[in-house]
């Protein structure tokens, strides 16, 4: 078959300047354009994440090894760390690990660990994906991908689960009323007015991701009739920045009124200053000066929530991504459609959506009020009122 195509296979002198003799291997320069690409192409947060999970790997190997990390590792070190870090039972039920004192208490010395013993499921979990990614990205043999290591990792998560441990430790989720308790630290300044403007719209927009907030520009959040639309570009479900039917986010209401009253009193700073009018991005520091500056970073977004939730006397471990996970649930509370949420939201699978909407709807599940049910009152009439018994 491919010699009915000899005839359009041309061949054109190269250039004498720059041939590239080898097919079967790339130059530095062709490496270092590959490294960039993969770079520019992945998200700030799993760069520093990924970033992270190699420096203590690296720290963990030359305390234990005595000498500097190489790829590719061998299988046999894969399953030295995992037994290292994970927790087991011993003879006598204690847990136990096997990450000797010392080398336990030099990475902490070295602030590699805040804290001695082992680390939680999801950060071990974690770091071999990270030792997975960078064996697959530099085409190495990847022990991780060993039958032994898979094996391991699968038996060690069923041990888990079994003493009651969860890999995922999630956020409390900020629903209205904590969530109203964060509004009502906000005063009328400039930071008040930002913050309320900030933390209502990333609830009512669909639990924007802190990524997705900082994002917002006065280019892609347009005023319209009733509000205000946020067109969104790049986040962690769209990675290319695809145009998609849901790209589209509502922010109306109480939500819509302070955004404008934010970037009101912003303009009118701006003013009194001599400075220009509001542009670029939404939400911005407040400086020494007393006026908007540089934008808010995706970490400052983080801080404000911890910071409100502390004005607030709430739980300290609210963080941004509470947000989100605060609407959904806030969304199946009022029986809104998964489907509808998910649009907004943007998640793509029912999946990752399902477990909020199903903390949500737990106490309004009618099966689990069976024995209050009025015998004539059908489970698929109006929801039934509980009767006493005597």
């Amino acid at each position: 078959m491919a010699s009915d195509f000899s005839s359009d296979l041309v061949v054109l002198a190269p250039d004498a300047a720059t041939p590239l003799l080898v097919v079967d291997e790339l130059p530095e320069s062709s490496q270092a354009a590959v490294r960039a690409l993969l770079d520019q192409g992945e998200s700030p947060n799993t760069v520093r994440s990924y970033r992270s999970g190699l420096r203590y790997w690296a720290a963990w190997f030359s305390v234990r090894y005595g000498r500097r990390l190489a790829m590719p590792l061998p299988v046999t070190v894969v399953l030295q760390f995992i037994v290292d870090h994970a927790e087991r039972l011993d003879d006598a039920a204690r847990l136990v690990h096997g990450l000797p004192p010392a080398v336990d208490a030099a990475l902490v010395a070295a602030g590699h660990k805040s804290a001695l013993g082992p680390p939680a499921l999801a950060t071990l979990v974690h770091r071999v994906s990270v030792l997975s990614k960078l064996h697959q990205l530099q085409g190495l043999l990847n022990p991780c991908d060993d039958g032994r290591v898979r094996e391991l990792m699968a038996r060690m998560r069923r041990g888990y689960a079994r003493r009651g441990a969860q890999q995922v430790n999630a956020k409390p989720a900020l629903t209205r009323e904590p969530l109203e308790a964060l509004l009502a630290t906000c005063d009328d300044s400039l930071t008040g007015l930002r913050d309320r403007a900030l933390l209502l719209f990333a609830f009512a927009s669909g639990g924007r991701r802190r990524s997705e907030v900082t994002a917002a520009t006065l280019d892609n959040t347009r005023p319209q009739a009733g509000g205000w639309v946020y067109q969104m570009g790049v986040s962690k479900s769209n990675q290319a920045g695809r145009a998609r039917a849901d790209s589209h986010k509502p922010i109306v209401g109480r939500a819509a009124e302070a955004l404008q009253a934010w970037l009101d009193a912003w303009a009118r700073a701006a003013t009194a200053a001599g400075q220009p009018a509001p542009s670029g991005a939404i939400f911005r520091r407040i400086g020494k000066s007393g006026l908007p500056g540089a934008a808010l970073s995706a970490q400052s977004v983080r801080l404000i929530v911890q910071a409100r939730a502390s004005l607030a006397g709430l739980d300290p471990s609210f963080s941004a991504h509470s947000l989100r996970s605060g609407f959904v649930t806030e969304a199946a509370l009022h029986n809104i459609p998964m489907a509808e949420t998910m649009a907004l939201t943007g998640h793509r699978s029912p999946a990752s959506v399902l477990g909020y909407f199903r903390q949500g709807e737990v106490l309004n599940m009618r099966g689990a009020a069976l024995l209050d049910v009025s015998e004539d009152v059908p489970l698929d009439g109006d929801r039934p009122k509980g009767r006493t018994g005597k």
